[in-house]
């Protein structure tokens, strides 16, 4: 099964990355969650460490384009098949140096897409 991982998951009920986290556990997706903050959001751990993260193949983004930098190496070490990039988060930059490595840059938004059935 494919595995989601949700980068900049907010332990905040209001945030979309919190959200997403939900609405892809009652899809049924297999999620996993990072952000700054340790804790549980329906069910999914959110680890704080990138490290802890193998076999990723969607990787949805909320995190905002200054704020993605540094993590650039980071992401694209993981090799997921898909990057999303959520509102706010748009960054034609990473999003070139995504596909220059074979990875898919998608400008959409995660809630919609499962909302569609496009997901």
């Amino acid at each position: 099964m494919d595995t989601t991982l949700v980068f900049g998951a907010s332990l905040k009920p209001n945030r979309y990355s919190n959200l997403v986290i939900h609405r892809l556990v009652g899809q049924g997706i297999k999620t996993e969650a990072f952000g700054l903050k340790s804790g549980i959001i329906g069910g999914v751990q959110v680890k704080t460490k990138i490290e802890d993260f193998q076999n990723i193949q969607t990787i949805t983004l909320y995190l905002n384009p200054n704020n993605q930098k540094g993590y650039y190496d980071a992401i694209i070490g993981l090799r997921p098949r898909r990057v999303i990039f959520n509102p706010g988060t748009e960054n034609p930059d990473f999003q070139r140096l995504l596909e220059s490595q074979g990875i898919e840059a998608q400008v959409a938004c995660t809630l919609v897409l499962l909302a569609t059935g496009q997901y």
